[in-house]
């Protein structure tokens, strides 16, 4: 008994399944330890192989962790407990700038471009065995990463950020490896990891990305995959600069056989110079998405890297979805070619912005960060609080708890379709809320 919680099962798969649909409910907490596995062998009337299976598939699922005869217990992040539960239930009549999406106003029509993609289709269809790359989206892009500065290599075309860097993780990885990633960092991400099986070791951020520090010890600890958010990083706005870009490429080459993944999240939104780290080690891959700049429903990422992952990844996707649709494909070629989206005037809207909230919250004396990108990262004593007493103000923020292994508390305000009026309340309810009025004790 764990509580008032009884694991079931008779086989490895459905003692497992018990334990994780436990976690996924709460009935069993992170921290939790789990009986040892002769124990549960026997209250279950199974083998101790049986229990020792189950504890091992759920080790390769990052639901649990086991640490010699402390035993197994219940992972302090596990997989199952999504990062998405973490956010809040915006109430009727409550500003929302907590969901981290860009502004409508700002994204182009698509309607031009997929009309012209599927005219192109009707004359001649995509069909088994044809090239998985459109031709011109793959000149195109190659150009564009070649003007940045990211190493030649082939190409591949994947759904989206996540999808990219899930496999090109799972073409290195096997559970039980450790990746080291920004902390605070990508929900999303810090959920995918566990979820694969893998561990996280947390590497702190400042305004210039990556802590070299932090990297080198989580490198020299044994972290077999480093990702680094280039610009636009998600919570805080840090974007590499190239002197910080400089200090993360010594350390890799000290560590040659550390799969580099680099994502561009901030591409088409930013007016920063990009400032890659690939190239350093064996096995890198860079990734950039259009979801920012052309929309989110554009599931679509364009992946480079060395040969051995971009192969890798090709090949398995190819087992799976088998490519991303190449109508989709052209019609972000379209995008890309007419004149639709003015990324300038994109970034400058969303640095203005930005700006407008951080001068403010400084006038009030109160700590932000934000160099690029659409969210602005304000550190807090207290989170919980913080967040309610904004909510009670009439504001929705991000909870810190979404983005955070071992970083301090902090709360993400996204300024994506934030007017100028409402930056003076805003900057007045967040300096409210962090240093709230002392409560006075009447006698």
């Amino acid at each position: 008994m764990l509580g008032g919680y009884r694991i079931e099962g008779r086989g490895a798969a459905g003692i497992a399944a018990s334990v994780e649909r436990a976690v996924g409910s709460g009935e069993l907490e992170p921290g939790q330890l789990l009986p040892p596995m002769r124990e549960l062998a026997v209250e279950l009337g199974v083998n101790p192989n049986t229990v020792a299976a189950a504890y091992r598939i759920l080790r390769e699922r990052g639901v649990i962790e086991t640490a010699g005869r402390r035993g197994s217990r219940v992972r302090s992040k596990p997989a199952t407990t999504g990062r998405e539960y973490v956010r809040m239930d915006v109430p009727e009549g409550v500003r929302d700038v907590a969901n981290g999406n860009p502004d409508p106003g700002l994204l182009p029509p698509l309607g031009r471009a997929f009309a012209a993609a599927a005219e192109q289709h009707d004359r001649r269809p995509v069909l088994y065995g044809d090239a998985l790359v459109d031709p011109e989206l793959e000149r195109t892009a190659r150009t564009r990463l070649a003007a940045d500065g990211v190493p030649e290599g082939p190409l591949a075309v994947l759904s989206g950020s996540l999808d990219a860097i899930e496999r090109v993780l799972a073409a290195h990885l096997k559970p039980g490896d450790t990746v080291a990633v920004e902390d605070p960092g990508w929900g999303s991400l810090l959920d995918l990891v566990p979820a694969l099986g893998l561990r996280t070791a947390p590497v702190g951020v400042d305004d210039e990305g990556p802590r070299p520090a932090d990297v080198r010890h989580a490198l020299d600890a044994g972290a077999r995959s480093l990702v680094v958010t280039d610009r636009a990083q998600n919570p805080t706005g840090a974007a590499v600069t190239a002197t910080r870009a400089r200090a993360l490429r010594a350390v890799l080459r000290d560590h040659p056989e550390v799969l580099l993944i680099e994502d561009d999240h901030g591409h088409g939104i930013v007016d920063l110079p990009l400032h890659p780290l690939a190239g350093v080690t064996r096995h890198w891959a860079f990734v950039r998405s259009v979801a920012k700049a052309y929309g989110p429903d554009l599931r679509l990422a364009v992946l480079t890297g060395d040969p051995t992952t971009v192969d890798r990844v090709t090949g398995r996707h190819r087992l799976g979805p088998g490519w991303v649709s190449r109508i989709t494909q052209r019609a972000v070629v379209e995008l890309w070619s007419d004149d639709t989206l003015d990324t300038g005037a994109v970034a400058a809207a969303y640095h203005e912005r930005r700006d407008l909230l951080i001068d403010a919250l400084a006038d009030r004396g109160v700590e932000a960060h934000g160099r690029s990108g659409m969210n602005v990262w304000i550190p807090v004593p207290d989170e919980t609080g913080a967040v309610a007493r904004l909510l009670h103000a009439g504001w929705a923020v991000a909870p810190g708890a979404r983005f955070r292994l071992n970083a301090p508390p902090g709360i993400r305000i996204t300024v994506s379709t934030l007017a100028p009026e409402e930056v003076p309340p805003l900057a007045d309810a967040v300096a409210r809320a962090v240093n709230p009025s002392p409560t006075r004790n009447f006698v």
